[in-house]
């Protein structure tokens, strides 16, 4: 019996490579509507294209549907890292960004939907690149929902099964699967739509509209524009604060909701937890600038409100530069940068479930030492949360400060200063993007060395794959028949 079937993960990833090398001839009509070199694209359709293809016909009698647990493990892996190195191709290609560490920074920034850039003037990038930027992290966000609701729990990974949204899934995709899929893609596009039609009622153009729905649905970050959305409207900040709120929603609402299933929404304790966050982190912001700037209510209404929501959904767009605000503030988003999304949306960071389970736990502790021979049952969404599931969780998030903390030592040990090391490290494991000290909203990562750089990208694509999903390659026993 074989630990992995190399065979059966070459064939998997040789489609995962179609799929870039489609990805890449996307970018063509662009290119052709701007007057752009199409060499970039075409160049990168068809290196990803020979290498897809030379891998198929050498893995061409494999049948993936003999994959076991441990080679669709290490085949997720190995998928966002091969996006990451193939999607820096057309950065290359063009000579947009000619250092190969920074395309891959960037590319991996894209993928994983984080939004940190290496970039100094966006606005001097072809508008064909600039749209790359925007569908990598469309492509990404996507991925990043198939992982949590579907992969990860027919994987069997603790703590994931209660956030699928059926709990039949097998390791095998079945027809059930497929139409959820299917389901999730047309809510997922449906949004995505939706908001390209509000932006380009206000001040964007169909480019800009495109580019920055597809960064906000993604909860990605990449903007058009040196200045992010503070180059925009009134009208298009609101427009995407709003659509940010609803990427950081999880899918399985907008999936129940459409199933007409309002009485499992009615019971989504994650929801209604991540809304009152939501308030009530935003108006302590609020407060603070109403309070301490010289700013109007509305003013400090949506600037608070909009910097809330993209921290919290790891979005990482800005309509201000919050290194400016009052210390309060600056307090209050470096601590956001560890709080994320709902579980099933594209946000990073460690999710509201897991947040709100431990709440749970330390009510329980509660209650215990005041009532000591009761046993209260750990419950989210009306689901028992058994002691397994339950400690898989309390890990995830020890684990998570784990590399956190080291990977803040490692930046800092490279010449970044304590705030720019730590806050680097919190957005990159989050998605969110930007930081705080000289990664602020309006700075860039540019100035790091190239190992900090690397290292950052690993970064992402770890906390983008759950963190477990990577660590478990790294165990002894999944390497032992």
């Amino acid at each position: 019996m074989k630990l992995i079937h190399p065979v059966l993960i070459i064939r998997v990833l040789s489609t995962i490579l179609l799929v870039g090398a489609i990805s890449f001839l996307v970018c063509i009509p662009v290119a052709t509507i701007y007057d752009e070199p199409l060499i970039p694209f075409y160049g990168s359709a068809i290196i990803t294209g020979i290498v897809s293809i030379l891998l198929r016909v050498f893995t061409k009698k494999a049948d993936p549907s003999g994959m076991t647990s441990r080679d669709s493990f290490l085949t997720v892996t190995l998928a966002w890292v091969i996006f990451a190195l193939f999607g820096s191709l057309p950065y290359i290609i063009s000579q947009s960004i000619p250092s190969l560490v920074d395309a891959i920074f960037e590319s991996a920034s894209g993928f994983t939907t984080t939004g940190a850039s290496i970039l100094t003037d966006v606005e001097s990038l072809p508008y064909s690149i600039l749209f790359w930027r925007s569908l990598t992290h469309w492509i990404g966000g996507f991925g990043i929902i198939l992982l949590v609701i579907l992969i990860l729990p027919s994987l069997r990974v603790n703590g994931y099964q209660m956030f699928s949204l059926e709990s039949s899934l097998k390791e095998k995709i079945h027809p059930k699967t497929k139409g959820i899929t299917l389901r999730i893609m047309m809510i997922y596009t449906g949004l995505t739509i939706l908001e390209i039609i509000l932006l380009s009622i206000g001040d964007m153009n169909l480019f800009d509209s495109v580019c920055h729905s597809f960064a906000t649905i993604a909860t990605g970050g990449f903007s058009t524009k040196n200045s992010s959305l503070g180059y925009f409207s009134t009208y298009s900040q609101y427009i995407v604060m709003l659509f940010m709120f609803l990427a950081g929603t999880s899918q399985v609402i907008y999936y129940y909701l459409v199933k007409s299933n309002f009485r499992k929404v009615k019971h989504n304790e994650e929801f209604w937890f991540y809304l009152a966050i939501v308030i009530f982190a935003g108006a302590m912001a609020f407060s603070i600038l109403l309070v301490n700037t010289t700013r109007n209510p509305e003013e400090a209404f949506r600037e608070g409100y909009f910097q809330i929501i993209s921290i919290i959904t790891c979005t990482g767009f800005a309509n201000d530069d919050y290194i400016l605000w009052p210390q309060a503030g600056m307090i209050l988003i470096f601590l956001l940068l560890f709080s994320g999304g709902s579980t099933g949306s594209t946000s990073g960071g460690i999710k509201m479930a897991r947040h709100l389970i431990v709440l749970k736990n330390i009510k329980i502790v509660f209650v215990r030492l005041v009532h000591p021979r009761t046993f209260p049952a750990l419950k989210l969404n009306g689901r028992l949360i058994d002691e397994k599931t339950n400690t898989s969780i309390i890990s995830f998030i020890l684990l998570y400060i784990f590399i956190f903390m080291v990977g803040t030592l490692f930046i800092a040990f490279y010449g970044a200063d304590p705030l720019t090391s730590a806050s680097s490290v919190a957005t990159c494991m989050a998605g969110v993007g930007p930081g705080l000290g000289t990664v602020g909203p309006m700075s860039n990562y540019s100035e790091l060395p190239s190992v900090s750089k690397m290292a950052l990208s690993l970064i992402m694509i770890i906390g983008r794959l759950e963190i477990v999903t990577v660590f478990i390659l790294l165990g002894k026993s999944f390497w032992r028949l």
